[in-house]
């Protein structure tokens, strides 16, 4: 069982504000430079490394052994507040999801918020230790000083259900939303907001920190002040401050829960973005590092010389994304290299459909799974302290902004059917025998190989290919 493990304070650098080279970078022209500037750094780097790659001995048939992961491994499955459980009330997303920037309106979502207890039900038959949910604030108190209670009756029910079944809850204290009298006050560029987030994420951990829960404390910080852009609640030269702000809170909240529970695990779970992990970990993660118990981070793809799909992503487009799930190998073991001693737990990963069709390619979400399994066990094999895997997601979600990509084990067709009835894809069996077995079969060899001369971690991973 993870519990609270020291960390090294000596490394931190707690005092640094952003640095000037990102202050830069969240200052460049609205929208379409702060989508397009990843796209200059991932071409710079093809650039640089090509002719480093031709040399490179990459074998894309060579496969070996991984280790099981073990008994004490976490299995688990993630959703999150808003993108789930409907009926929503007046938030930062309620609004941006009932403008015009948006190709569909949250509506009812999955209803998580009334069939809670079916998704955990259905997480439970799977065989997983964690159940990763938000809590959100805009519902727990929907205007200053107000808090509903009847709304912590719910989110009361959904740890008992969870802990009744054997599992322990993953708790996230924001997930990109904040309460719409938030947003009226200014949202992040208000530094009252950090005094009004503090009080929230108090009351949330002084009532669930005695139910062995695992925490993270702000969703993705940097993707977070993307979407925040892109939407309107900051201006790009507020960027800056809002991370600054997003650094205070997780100190903050960090020490809450540990003077509540000593050995709870806390992190913080950033959004790896290949060939530049450095330059967004310097944003925030760097600067939190004597304040985690672990690093939690989101892998969904990759990019090498032979597959330069990443593109889509920054578009949005992730269903377009040709999937590289040797690339979770390249960015544990950087992770490895880079936090000697901190446990890597993978907060999120997954693969979209394109609204639920096969790909065209015929690569299966049950492919998908058991490849990104393969390549976390050759990470643990090489000395990657890998404690925990959360699928994205339990079901399909509102993707911020649409539901055209489908993550969800379970599907719901949320536009064409009333009943939202889940449906289980071809990985939740998948993944329920995956955990049964802790881990893919010692013989297995990846559906999709191993890209040419990956530049996920530029230089290391393909100097040093698997």
């Amino acid at each position: 069982m993870l519990r609270y493990r020291p960390v090294d304070r000596a490394s931190s650098n707690t005092g640094q504000s952003v640095p000037k080279l990102l202050t830069a970078y969240y200052s460049a022209p609205m929208r379409v430079s702060i989508r397009l500037r990843p796209a200059a750094a991932l071409t710079a780097a093809w650039v640089l490394t090509f002719a480093f790659c031709l040399p490179a001995s990459l074998s894309s048939s060579a496969v070996a052994a991984p280790l099981s992961v073990g008994d004490s491994f976490l299995w688990g499955v993630s959703t999150a507040g808003f993108q789930s459980e409907g009926s929503s009330p007046d938030s930062n997303w309620s609004r941006y999801s009932a403008s015009d920037r948006t190709e569909d309106a949250v509506g009812s979502a999955v209803d998580f918020r009334h069939r809670y207890a079916e998704d955990i039900d259905n997480a439970a038959k799977l065989g997983v230790s964690v159940f990763r949910f938000s809590i959100e604030w805009a519902r727990v108190q929907p205007a200053p000083g107000v808090w509903d209670e009847k709304e912590f009756q719910y989110y009361d029910d959904v740890v008992a259900q969870i802990r009744a079944h054997g599992m322990r809850p993953m708790i996230t204290l924001d997930h990109w939303v904040y309460p719409g009298w938030v947003a009226d006050q200014g949202g992040w560029t208000n530094q009252k907001t950090v005094e009004d987030w503090l009080n929230n994420a108090a009351r949330v951990i002084d009532r669930y920190s005695a139910h062995d829960a695992l925490w993270i404390t702000i969703n993705e910080p940097t993707a977070y002040i993307i979407k925040e852009l892109t939407f309107g609640g900051i201006t790009l030269a507020q960027a800056p401050q809002m991370m600054d702000r997003l650094v205070q809170v997780h100190r903050a909240a960090f020490d809450m829960i540990h003077a509540r529970d000593p050995g709870a695990p806390v992190s913080s779970n950033l959004s790896f973005i290949p060939t530049v992990a450095g330059l967004f970990d310097a944003t925030f993660v760097d600067r939190v590092r004597d304040k985690m118990d672990y690093l939690g981070f989101d892998y969904y793809y990759g990019l090498s010389l032979d597959n330069l799909t990443a593109a889509y992503a920054i578009f949005d487009e992730f269903y377009n994304v040709v999937p590289q799930p040797d690339g979770l190998y390249h960015a544990l073991i950087y992770y490895k290299d880079k936090f000697p001693g901190l446990p890597i737990y993978i907060v999120e990963n997954g693969m979209p459909s394109d609204n639920g069709q096969a790909r065209p390619d015929g690569y299966t979400r049950s492919d998908h799974l058991s490849d990104h399994i393969y390549w976390l066990e050759r990470a643990r094999s090489e000395g990657a302290e890998v404690i925990g895997y959360n699928y994205w997601s339990i079901t399909d979600n509102y993707e911020w902004g649409t539901y055209r990509p489908r993550f969800g084990l379970y599907t719901v067709d949320v536009k064409s059917d009333p009943s939202l009835t889940r449906r289980p894809t071809d990985a939740a069996e998948t993944y329920r025998r995956i955990i049964a077995d802790n881990g893919v079969p010692a013989n297995y060899a990846p559906a999709r190989p191993p890209g040419f001369c990956s530049l996920v971690t530029v230089p290391q991973s393909y100097i040093d290919p698997p």
